[in-house]
């Protein structure tokens, strides 16, 4: 009971959903209606037909463009549709066609006119790109490959009549060409490899309008260069090679296998080949300078030509980077004595750039000409040359046979139109036996010299020791010689030094008596101008002198009159006070006070007494006396007390 309110609100979904089934096979069937989704494409197909007789498809045919029973080619984009009722019509839903970026849609078509003989591919018909079914088979449009292809984006294709492959595009790298080789179109002319060079096909990619054009089909002559591009490959195989290149330094002669027979250009002396201009069949007169180029190698060939000096040697081991030489070896001669050796040659060559092609012409590469020209030429004139002449004289012409091969293969490569630069000849080996005949006798040779050398060496020893002897004699006469020279210039040279300081002591004397002179008459104007100073600051100072003095008098007498008057004053006051005969013994005492006047003596010498003490006592007090001055003049006198002392007997003691 719990579950009613439920089931009754699902019952009502279910009466829904069901109604609106009922209602859309109602109108289905009823009305024919038809719905087709925004992202689907409706295909049709035709069961019969209701009203008239019943019309099928022509023989070959299987899509309807006339309302025959069938796979209709019309068919339905999204939308609304109605009296197509499901006993007639049957209606599938497919999706979009859909090529997707980098990629391309190869079309076959299911149905349409027969290819004519000889074609492998249908050609171009308008028709929407294929999306238009009845205007492409009403237009003629062909079964099969269509030439046409599909670009990126989304397409209503009706399946029943085109089949939609998808395919990479083709895409050409850098530094690469792609060579074309078509599948279809007109056979190739007689005589050539390759069709004829078609313009306005996009790079193969209208291939109808190259097939429109007259294209052939095999080979072709244009090159497509690094990219990418729409090309159909049911129509057009590539092949992608790497560009021709050039290297600095050299040319590249082009012979092309296609084009026309052109005009030779070298004229009658020329008789080993055509060379033509540029575009038609034969070696080109105009060579290709040092870079990049897409050329297609299946139709011409590039031969490269060095243009600087090319160095060729004739040496086992040793051959260059260009490998020209790499079969050339070491060539060995036969002398005029009949002893075989080997020969190092190297050949410099130069090629000009515009006689390449006059090269390539008459060889073919330079391979040809190394091969076919110079190996014979320069092997063949040294066996001849050698053949003239024994070994060593061959050593010993080095350079002279040299410069006749130099001068002789110029002449011969200036018939193939070679420049020959230098010819330099390298090791020579003579055989290992006349080469120790040849040491042996050069040993011996030397040996020969050497002797005699040592022999004129020891005569020339002998003619030495001569000669020193007397070289030891006469050095004892020049010796000698030399002393009596020396004897008599030394007194040549005395003479002449004391004539010369005679001279010079004369020359002085004159000079120092006038430099006296001149320093005497400059002494005694300076001393008349210092005198003169003199007397006039003399002058100067006694007057300033006299006037100080006056000044100076004047005021020292003023001075005294002053003191004399303030002591005459103060003596006057003095006695007053003290009496005249006080101030008279004052003024004595303090004149003697200030005189240091001795009124008693320092010393009292006692003369008195008899006989000899007496005068021994006053001798001792004057130099007892003597030594207190000399003590008071500052000196260091010791005084000794003389006075004689009495002791307890009345003895004098010391």
């Amino acid at each position: 009971m719990e579950f009613l309110p439920f089931l009754a609100g699902w019952s009502w979904l279910v009466v829904l959903v069901i109604a609106v089934v009922l209602y859309k096979w109602v109108l289905r069937f009823l009305f024919g209606m038809v719905i087709v989704p925004e992202n689907r494409i409706g295909l049709v197909t035709k069961k019969y037909v209701l009203v008239g007789n019943d019309r099928g498809l022509p023989d070959g045919r299987i899509i309807a463009t006339k309302g025959e029973a069938g796979y209709q080619a019309q068919t339905l984009a999204p939308g609304l549709y109605w009296w197509l009722w499901p006993w007639q019509y049957g209606i599938d839903m497919q999706p979009f066609t859909v090529v997707p970026e980098g990629k391309i849609g190869l079309v076959l078509s299911n149905d349409g006119a027969e290819l004519p003989t000889g074609n492998i591919l249908a050609r171009r018909v308008d028709s929407d790109n294929f999306q238009d079914t009845e205007r492409f088979l009403s237009g003629g449009g062909q079964k099969g490959r269509q030439t046409s292809v599909l670009t990126p984006g989304t397409y209503r294709i009706n399946t029943y009549a085109f089949t939609v492959t998808i395919a990479d595009m083709t895409v050409i790298r850098e530094n690469m060409v792609g060579i074309i080789t078509t599948l279809d179109g007109a056979p190739l002319q007689p005589g050539q490899i390759a069709g004829r060079t078609i313009e306005g096909h996009n790079n193969f990619q209208n291939i109808d309008s190259f097939l429109q054009s007259g294209g052939n089909r095999g080979l072709q002559p244009q090159v497509v260069l690094a990219g990418s591009y729409y090309i159909n490959p049911w129509a057009v195989q590539i092949e992608e090679i790497p560009m021709t290149e050039v290297p600095i330094g050299h040319v590249g002669v082009v012979i092309s296998y296609i084009g026309e027979d052109g005009e030779d250009l070298t004229g009658a002396a020329f008789k080993h080949g055509n060379i033509v201009r540029k575009g038609f069949r034969g070696v080109w007169m105009e060579p290709l300078g040092p870079g990049k180029y897409p050329i297609n190698t299946y139709t011409m060939k590039v031969e490269g030509v060095p243009t600087t000096n090319l160095v060729l040697n004739w040496a086992n081991a040793r051959s260059e980077s260009h490998n020209l030489d790499r079969n050339l070896s070491t060539i060995t001669v036969r002398s005029k004595d009949g002893f075989p050796f080997n020969l190092d040659v190297a050949q410099i060559i130069h090629i000009p750039a515009n006689e390449a092609p006059k090269v390539i012409a008459r060889f073919g590469s330079m391979n040809n000409l190394v091969s076919q020209v110079l190996e014979p030429t320069i092997g063949n004139y040294f066996r001849n040359s050698a053949q003239d002449s024994d070994v060593i004289a061959f050593l010993s012409t080095r350079k002279e046979r040299q410069e006749a091969a130099r001068d002789h293969i110029k002449q011969v490569l200036e018939i193939y139109n070679v420049n020959a630069v230098d010819t330099l000849i390298g090791d020579i080996v003579p055989p290992d036996s006349l080469m120790k005949t040849l040491t042996d006798r050069k040993i011996a040779q030397e040996e020969e010299k050497t002797y005699e050398t040592q022999r004129m060496a020891q005569e020339k020893r002998q003619g030495m020791e001569r000669e020193t002897a007397l070289a030891d004699i006469q050095r004892e006469v020049v010796k000698a010689q030399q002393s009596v020279e020396i004897a008599q210039r030394t007194a040549d040279a005395a003479v002449k030094k004391s004539e010369g300081e005679a001279r010079s002591l004369k020359l002085q004397v004159g000079a120092e008596s006038e430099a006296t002179k001149i320093r005497a008459e400059a002494n005694a104007e300076a001393r008349r101008r210092q005198a003169a100073a003199d007397a006039e600051a003399t002058k100067l100072t006694a007057d300033a002198e006299a006037e100080r003095i006056a000044k100076t008098g004047t005021a020292e007498a003023e001075k005294i009159l002053a003191i004399g008057r303030s002591t005459a004053e103060a003596y006057e006051l003095q006695v007053r006070a003290m009496g005249d005969e006080n101030f008279t013994r004052f003024k004595i005492t303090e004149e003697i006070g200030k005189g240091q006047i001795r009124i008693i003596p320092d010393i009292v010498i006692n003369g008195s007494g008899a006989g000899t003490d007496g005068s021994l006592n006053g001798l001792m007090g004057l130099k007892l006396l003597e030594q207190i001055e000399e003590r008071k003049a500052g000196t260091s006198t010791r005084i000794i007390d003389v006075v004689p002392k009495q002791d307890a007997t009345d003895k004098p003691v010391e």
